[in-house]
Parts: structure tokens; sequence; C-alpha cells
């Protein structure tokens, strides 16, 4: 008799019955598929990690593009963990997939395809974040910090410390892009009214702000380029929840006049 140790999680269908039991066993093999995709993601990008690494470095200036360490086992653990940071990232999609599935029985049919848009969305959002924070916002940090007082220090930059506020970034600004779903989902679901949002602009930028200040970063020019993001992506949200509040108003509508 042969036993099967592990299976892949059923997905259940809009209505479909199932126990308490059946349920915790579904959200138990979901949850051996998240970490596993992290444990995957974990090795392909230590497989990698110098790469990554130079990559995160061609962001300082040239003259401080080779890292300094300290301690014996500073250069493996740095590579370790800006590993399974990047292996986290890589498996936010399927992180996000597993989320929706399991999530998604409890939801009509009709709403199941925005819902699988919201996944997708989700995951874009997050890949232009990245892009943003590598390319936009982590130069200008590095270039400010490396060069401020330069006169008065001998600025060498030690691996570790400097790894983790570059991913930190990265994360921070892939978190910041997924600013529009979160507000189209709390109109969406009648938490908060879209007219209530276009009413209260002002307190609305006054918290984008100070969650622009609290994310990672402690110069002015990693805040700015934290803080001007969330401003733009929160008018998008605005205006992104107006246009499908009026489309559900229309397809009421039109199912009201057949």
């Amino acid at each position: 008799m042969r036993v099967r140790l592990w299976r892949p999680p059923r997905r259940l269908r809009h209505g479909e019955e199932a126990t308490l039991v059946e349920h915790l066993e579904e959200l138990r093999q979901r949850l051996f598929v998240c970490i596993g995709a992290v444990v995957v993601g974990w090795i392909a990008a230590f497989a990698v990690h110098g790469r990554v690494i130079r990559a995160l470095t061609n962001q300082l200036p040239p003259q401080h593009r080779q890292l300094l360490t300290l301690a014996i086992g500073e250069p493996f653990m740095t590579s370790v963990w800006v590993s399974l940071y990047l292996g986290f990232l890589l498996a936010i999609p399927v992180v996000l997939w597993q989320a929706w599935s399991f999530f998604i029985p409890a939801v009509e049919t009709a709403h199941e395809r925005m819902l699988k848009a919201f996944v997708f969305l989700a995951t874009a959002l997050m890949i232009a974040g990245v892009l943003f924070g590598y390319y936009v916002a982590l130069p200008a940090a590095a270039k400010f910090l490396t060069n401020f007082d330069s006169s008065l220090y001998d600025v060498q930059i030690q691996a570790k410390p400097y790894i983790t506020f570059a991913t930190k970034v990265l994360v921070a600004m892939a978190i910041v892009f997924e600013l529009p779903l979160f507000v189209i989902g709390l109109t969406r679901m009648g938490i908060v009214p879209t007219s209530k949002l276009r009413r209260n602009r002002r307190i609305g930028y006054f918290i984008v702000a100070c969650i622009g200040v609290a994310l990672p970063g402690v110069d002015p020019v990693t805040t700015f380029f934290e803080t001007i993001p969330l401003v733009i992506l929160y008018e998008m949200s605005i205006w992104l929840s107006v246009l499908l509040d009026r489309r559900s108003e229309r397809a009421t509508a039109a199912a009201g006049t057949t």
C-alpha cells in the first residue's frame, strides 16, 4: 500500500461545502506551497547572489563600489540574507496566487475575474516598484549619502549595512506601488466611499506623507523618492476608484433595464 505524504491543494468551487478539517487541510497544503516557493526562490537567488550584489553595488558611485567587510562571517551572511530577500520577492506571485485560490470559493463567480486581475496587477506593480527603487531611488540616495560631508570623513561602505539598506529600499518601493490596490479594495468593499476620498484629499495626502517618512531611509533624498510615488499613486487610486464606481453603476443600470 503506497501512502501519499503530500498532494497539491484542491481548489474548491464557489458554493462548494467543506468541513472545517478540509479547510484546515487545504490551508496547510497551500502554506507548504508558499514555503516551498520561498525556499526555491532562496536557492535560485543564492545561485546568482554574486550578480545580485554586484547589481546593487553598481548603484554606488564608482569610487565606493568595493564593499568593506569587518567580520569573518560577514561575506557569507550578507550573501545569505540578500538571497533570502530576493527569494521572498520571487515567491510573492506564488503566495498571492495561493491566497487567491484559498479565498476565491467565498467570492461570487462574477467577481472571480476581477480578483484574478488583482493578483496579476499586484505582481506587475511590485515589479514596477522594484525597478523604480533600483533605477531612481537607490542611486539618488547612494549618491547623496556617500558625498555628504565627504571632505570630513574617509567614506568606506560596509557590505552588510549597505546591502540591508538597499534591499529595504527596494522592498519598501515594492510595497509602496501596491497602494492603488489597497485603496481600490477599500472602495470596492464599501469601507471608504470614493466620494469621501475625493473630499478628504488633504487628509489622505497627510497620511501618505507620514507613511513616506516612516518607510526605510535615513536621509531626505530617500524619503522624497519614497513619498512622491505614494502621492501620485494615491491620486491615481482615487480616479481608478471613480472609474470603477461609474462602471458598476452602468452595469447595474443595464441589468435593471433588462
